[in-house]
């Protein structure tokens, strides 16, 4: 058994790799073949197809940061990332910004570990005292966010316009529906003003490890306020990483290499957490931890220790592979065409979503994508533009 968990640790390593580099393949498509796939993995036992899962989501948490940082393409759970890194990447920093994300990525591995223990044991309390509340927290929340821009009436705007686009594409038969809602909000938005806004970055300057850090004070201010936010995106349904990272920043300096810090570190903490949140109150939060969910049935305690070890092991390995990778694309940015490569990764994306999703689903891109460049170009907080996730979730637990 302990042979057979510590090469689904490694092989969820390398899944986690290739998700984490490649554009639009999501640790949850992986994660729903696999589970819809169990017939072929008889042979294997649960817990090490969960186990594998975890340490590809862990992994993934890690990796994804780079083509976010080099290549513009985001997932939903880094997407405030393209900004800050960008605006690194262009003055040849980009490997330093994918450092600052991955320094936060390994300090959440800890601090995972501290937080599990009032999640075990204080959040079923919580949550069914609350489990009520929980719409109108959503509607706090947006509220808050949107009236903290200067021209809160524009954010409310785009607010709206992304939360009814969320309503209609989880209600109409759209396949996979969200690889081509958020590859057009997040994705092919902010690669399609790039190609008219931006100019090849500099080359790219190599970082050492040691070299990418923040104050003493910033260092603080972030992890604090990360380990403080983090938390409630961990079961609060709708709300992900980048709504943790904006309130967190309220809190800090909000210079770009802080805010890429903190974000490395809550992206981590959530999808770690979300498999606590699975065996404390038995609901699934992400993706990867539905199908852990699916996987196990019933996560017993003995099942969450083996999961939590998984967490600490495939957070380290994800690390060096992590520290390899990112050397290797600063050093590719150096050799191409900036305005080529963009094209290149808007094409992969097309052709992702023309293989992954039906017409309709192609319509929700195109769609999806306007409403980006509308939010990139009036200089509106894309985090508004997460109303495709929060609005269907408020409407659900109102009138369900």
């Amino acid at each position: 058994m302990l042979l057979e968990l510590t090469i689904a640790i490694l092989l969820g390593c390398l899944a986690g790799t290739f998700t984490g580099i490649a554009p639009g393949i999501h640790i949850n498509l992986v994660s729903a073949v696999l589970v819809s796939s169990l017939t072929y993995f008889q042979q294997f036992s649960l817990i090490s197809l969960a186990v594998f899962i975890v340490a590809m989501s862990i992994t993934h948490t890690f990796i994804d940061f780079i083509p976010s940082i080099f290549l513009g393409a985001p997932e939903e759970d880094n997407f405030l990332s393209i900004l800050p890194g960008h605006k690194l990447l262009l003055e040849g920093r980009g490997h330093e910004a994918f450092l600052l994300t991955l320094k936060g990525s390994l300090l959440a591995i800890p601090l995972i570990l501290i937080l599990s223990i009032p999640f075990i044991y204080f959040l079923p309390i919580l949550y069914t005292s609350i489990k009520s509340f929980i719409p109108f927290l959503l509607i706090f929340l947006s509220i808050y966010i949107i009236f903290r821009e200067d021209n809160f009436f524009l954010s409310f705007t785009i607010f709206l316009l992304s939360g009814v686009l969320g309503l209609l594409t989880f209600n109409l038969p759209v396949e996979q529906p969200l690889l081509p809602l958020l590859s057009g909000l997040f994705g092919l938005s902010s690669l399609a003003v790039s190609i008219k806004t931006s100019s090849n970055p500099l080359p790219q300057r190599l970082c050492l490890l040691k070299e990418a850090t923040l104050s003493k004070r910033e260092y603080f201010k972030s992890s604090l306020s990360s380990f403080i936010f983090a938390p409630l995106c961990s079961f609060l349904p709708g709300i992900g990483s980048g709504h943790a990272a904006t309130m967190a920043s309220e809190f800090t300096d909000q210079n770009p290499r802080q805010f890429l810090f903190s974000l490395g570190i809550i992206n981590t903490i959530v999808m770690g957490l979300s498999y606590v949140t699975a065996y404390s109150i038995n609901k699934a939060r992400t993706g990867t931890a539905a199908g852990v969910k699916d996987l196990l049935k019933t996560i017993s305690s003995n099942d969450l220790l083996i999961i939590l070890i998984a967490i600490v092991i495939s957070g380290l390995v994800a690390f060096l592979i992590a520290l390899i990778l990112s050397r290797i694309f600063a050093k590719f940015m150096n050799k191409i065409n900036y305005k080529h490569l963009t094209f290149a990764i808007i094409t992969i994306l097309l052709i992702v979503n023309l293989f992954l999703t039906n017409p309709l689903g192609l319509l929700v891109l195109l769609t999806s994508a306007s409403l980006g460049i509308f939010a990139v170009l009036s200089n509106s907080r894309r985090i508004n533009l997460m109303a495709c996730l929060i609005l269907p979730s408020i409407t659900y637990y109102l009138f369900n």
